[in-house]
């Protein structure tokens, strides 16, 4: 959802008094993206995904047996690093609290029932109405 014309100009004020009160701080943090640092941790997480497959066929391939467990390793070691960077790209919500305390749907997570008696009761309403 877009922001209206009132938080625009409050967001621009902050911005300039940041500007002005801090420039070192406020050009570090307009240079620094973390987008930016996940596209590149994934980059280097398909290069380790790539690296370990060809280390797995070599080492089916060849001989040694331990190059391709190694190789196996490697690349799940690398899709493992894909994923975590991923949700960060994506920008999924972290959902862990700083306080300690439960997070706000953690009961009702806790209560659900069974996807098998969920969706018989979606049907059962339908049927119903």
């Amino acid at each position: 959802m877009p922001l209206s014309e009132h938080e625009q100009r409050l967001l621009e004020q902050i911005e300039r008094a940041l500007i002005d009160d801090d420039p070192k701080f406020a050009s570090t943090v307009r240079s620094t993206d973390l987008r930016t640092r996940a596209k590149r941790k994934i980059r280097l997480s398909v290069l380790l995904v790539v690296v370990g497959l060809a280390m797995l066929i070599g080492g089916a391939v060849g001989p040694t047996v331990a190059l391709g467990v190694l190789g196996f390793l490697v690349m799940f070691a690398g899709a493992g690093y894909a994923v975590v960077n991923y949700q960060q790209l994506s920008g999924a919500a972290d959902m862990r609290p700083v306080d300690g305390r439960k997070p706000v749907g953690a009961e009702r997570k806790a209560r659900k029932s069974p996807l098998k008696s969920r969706l018989e009761e979606r049907f059962r309403r339908r049927y119903d109405e």
